[in-house]
């Protein structure tokens, strides 16, 4: 496994000044965000040369785009919303061979109709989740010709919020282009935290075969609360990085959820335990 980290945990000017950041850090692969290039993170049109320019900033740097941010709310209550999500989707995912990604990161979204991370009640909802399958299957028909995968997140406030959920979207769609990021800190509903070994167990176990990005972050209590740096909370670190080798993981697992001023300690936690797992 290779230590990551979101590129929007660095406040700078440009791109290539986060991009040195992340070097300094001793880090050469970065979840990647186009608000990090002073644009919006999901924009209605990617330009060529903007592409190149990141591209660019990049390589200069020796940093690898290990995967880009393609989140909208992928069962807003309004169906328009979805369908400019879709739409936005599908220019990011045209322009990924140029900006040197192959996967985009999803959000399988919430009925709250400010906050696709907000929990809402009707997400449990039938027509929640046949909103999501139509979501999810227009969004894998319309970047085909791209070849991107793509990989959504299971996370407690939103309509996949278990691992269980998960599998079932993957085995209901059956795209091999479909994967899943797994962020140990997301997955326990509220009261579940003693359960914390049987859950993240069960959830590499389902979908370890299917994980294309690993998340680190932490949390001090269970429902939402996957928020702290890495290193500085409750969740079973030990457990977590040796069930994911288990499972065959070697991708990058991706520290987010921190300041920068918390990034140095979190990456020397992970790489004493990457270094001591077996």
């Amino acid at each position: 496994m290779q230590i990551g980290i979101f590129t929007s945990v660095f406040e700078r000017t440009n791109l290539a000044r986060r991009l040195e950041a992340v070097r300094q850090l001793g880090l050469n692969c970065v979840q990647f965000d186009l608000s990090s290039a002073g644009v919006a993170s999901l924009p209605d049109r990617v330009e060529p040369e903007f592409c190149d320019h990141i591209h660019a900033a990049f390589s200069a740097q020796g940093v690898r785009m290990s995967a880009i941010n393609g989140t909208f709310n992928m069962i807003h209550p309004d169906l328009n919303a979805r369908r400019e999500g879709l739409q936005r989707l599908h220019e990011l995912a045209l322009n990924c061979e140029r900006l040197g990604t192959s996967l985009i990161t999803l959000c399988t979204g919430s009925r709250d109709p400010q906050s696709m991370w907000r929990r809402h009640p009707d997400n449990d909802a039938p027509d929640a989740w046949n909103d999501l399958l139509h979501t999810m299957e227009e969004a894998l028909t319309r970047t085909e010709e791209t070849g991107v995968t793509l990989a959504f997140e299971p996370e407690v406030s939103n309509t996949v919020d278990s691992a269980r959920k998960a599998r079932l979207l993957l085995d209901t769609l059956q795209s091999p282009r479909l994967k899943v990021v797994m962020d140990g800190a997301n997955i326990f509903h509220t009261g579940e935290l003693p359960q914390m070994r049987a859950i993240l167990t069960e959830a590499i176990d389902l979908l370890g075969p299917d994980i294309a990005l690993a998340h680190a972050k932490d949390l001090d209590h269970d429902g939402d609360a996957g928020h702290l740096a890495a290193g500085t909370g409750l969740l079973d670190y030990p457990l977590y990085l040796s069930l994911l080798r288990r499972a065959g993981f070697t991708g990058p697992i991706i520290l987010h959820g921190l300041s920068e001023a918390q990034a140095p300690d979190s990456v020397a936690f992970l790489r004493s335990l990457l270094l001591h797992a077996s």
